[in-house]
């Protein structure tokens, strides 16, 4: 597998001077994809007040989130690099063909033990004995979508580790651990928009799945809504926020009025 004409997947005798590399790409398609991305949702942002989801005032924080992003994304990159490399060298599973079920499969699967991961070890961090390490990323109490990776290094360890041990316990394909990467960078960066763009009812009982309210109101309150890529956890454990399903409705009926105002030439 080959981007650009540089090996990223390296071969079985690789050593170090491909996995520099292999970093290498890896911190620099996680840089691309986090201003990119950024840089859409405040575009998104400026045009729509109207979605902002809490009214107290934002922080003079934008630049302190790029700042110590750029450090944490050093250190993810280092966890996917790692697992990339280490399945190549044959430490880990051997990963599956990639085809249409193994795609399917081994990402529904990724999906659901990162979500646990997440949401463990995200409570972990917010225990008294812990915080200190992740009260660095709740210094954006207000999110902006640059606060994503906004963390200490510890943080980013506990929530972005996972990249490095999944090869080890499931026999995910190269291409399919990327993805699931590319898709929870992005994800990430949408839960913290500050701005709703996907409440429905797909995001509220007896729906597992969260839009950006979900992630914004861990952020307000600290103690609810700890999960990642679904809400069950915090259903489940009695950790999401009271008023969620509520606050997704108004949402809902928000972009519904919208849609109904006569459109201005």
């Amino acid at each position: 597998m080959r981007v650009a004409g540089l090996p990223l997947y390296p071969a079985p005798d690789a050593g170090l001077p491909e996995f520099v590399v292999l970093f290498s790409l890896c911190y620099v398609g996680l840089l691309s994809l986090y201003f990119a991305t950024g840089g859409l949702l405040h575009f998104l942002n400026k045009r729509h007040p109207e979605r902002r989801i809490q009214s107290r005032p934002m922080k003079n924080q934008v630049s302190t989130e790029i700042r110590q992003s750029i450090l944490s994304l050093s250190t993810i990159a280092l966890y996917v690099a790692g697992g990339l490399f280490a399945q190549a060298k044959g430490w880990t599973m051997a990963p599956y063909e990639l085809s249409v079920t193994s795609c399917v499969l081994t990402l529904a699967i990724s999906m659901v033990l990162y979500d646990s991961w997440f949401y463990w070890g995200h409570r972990l961090m917010h225990t008294k004995a812990l915080y200190r390490f992740h009260a660095h990323h709740h210094k954006s109490v207000v999110p902006t979508p640059w606060a994503n990776n906004s963390d200490t290094l510890i943080g980013a360890f506990v929530e972005q580790f996972y990249f490095l041990v999944i090869p080890f316990v499931l026999p995910i394909p190269p291409q399919v651990l990327i993805a699931h990467k590319v898709f929870d960078q992005v994800t990430g960066m949408i839960g913290h928009a500050g701005h709703e763009y996907f409440a429905s009812q797909s995001a509220r009982w007896p729906w597992p799945f969260p839009c950006t309210t979900f992630h914004d109101q861990h952020h307000g309150h600290f103690s609810y809504n700890y999960a990642n890529t679904f809400t069950w956890w915090d259903r489940a454990m009695g950790t999401l926020h009271p008023t969620y399903d509520d606050a997704v409705g108004r949402f809902e009926r928000l972009v519904a009025e919208q849609s109904q105002e006569p459109k201005h030439r």
